[in-house]
């Protein structure tokens, strides 16, 4: 049976190739971009079931009249995608005050702004899904990626409770954390702050990690049978990691903290009073 599925930032990388995926096994699909020109392709081929919209969803008004004219053109909301956003690179010292509004706006609150739309729809109906873009740097973080990955922080946060707060009208949330993809994630989407020389060779030592060798960098199409999967199972996960390089790093973050939560729990305790 069709699903209804609406996908914010469309126009390119995963976005645009699980719209293509969707469209192609005949779900109806609303994809947003700020410029629906690079969904042109897809409106020529799928005609009647695809629904391009522009939109920019750091305008909370705008992603409330979008996601009602998804509803209202298909006649349900199943699943909601917040794909939309950029990553913004520089050491904390770096970081221009206009630079971090803007992130903080479309990396987090774009995403509030449309599953605050998404809700009401989803429990009226008594179901839904909602699936939140995050990223293996929404759970651990490296030199030069602070404020991304403090935008995806947030957005795991945001969606853990909300988890917790819908699952009793039949909603789901999934959080996708991929680990790096050839996208053009770290090219023409990124930003990148003014360099202080100071932090070069300590932002270089983002990229000697093993999640960031080449070798490890994700196919795009290959997500395509897991977004499907995803979208398709009756007991979605609250977490979905994509790719092989981002469960060996987890693994080795937790066993970190836990660690050094171990050693310093008589402190903790002593603190307890």
């Amino acid at each position: 049976m069709a699903k209804t599925i609406f996908i914010t930032g469309a126009s390119r990388g995963f976005g645009k190739l699980w719209a293509d995926a969707f469209l192609k096994r005949g779900d109806h699909v609303v994809a947003t971009s700020r410029n629906v020109a690079g969904l042109q392709d897809l409106a020529d081929t799928y005609g009647a079931a695809f629904l391009p919209l522009a939109l920019d969803i750091t305008d909370r008004a705008q992603c409330v009249a979008a996601v009602q004219q998804a509803h209202d053109q298909f006649g349900s909301l199943d699943v909601v995608i917040n794909n939309a956003g950029y990553g913004l690179f520089g050491a904390v010292e770096e970081l221009s005050e206009q630079a971090v509004h803007d992130i903080i706006d479309a990396n987090l609150l774009g995403t509030l702004w449309v599953t605050q739309a998404a809700l009401p729809i989803m429990r009226a109906q008594g179901s839904g899904h909602i699936i939140q873009l995050s990223s293996v740097l929404g759970i651990t973080s490296s030199p030069g990626s602070s404020i991304y990955s403090a935008t995806k922080f947030a957005v795991e946060g945001l969606s853990e409770a909300l988890y917790h707060e819908v699952k009793g009208f039949g909603i789901h949330v999934t959080l996708v954390e991929p680990n790096v993809f050839k996208t053009d994630f770290g090219g023409a989407s990124a930003v990148h702050s003014q360099p202080i020389a100071a932090y070069d060779q300590v932002k270089a030592s983002l990229y000697a990690l093993p999640a960031f060798q080449p070798a490890n960098y994700g196919e795009p199409q290959a997500t395509v049978p897991a977004i499907l999967q995803l979208v398709d199972t009756d007991n979605p996960p609250l977490r979905l990691f994509m790719g092989r390089a981002a469960y060996p790093w987890a693994q080795q973050v937790y066993a970190e903290r836990l660690a050094s939560w171990a050693e310093w729990q008589p402190v903790a305790e002593q603190a307890h009073g």
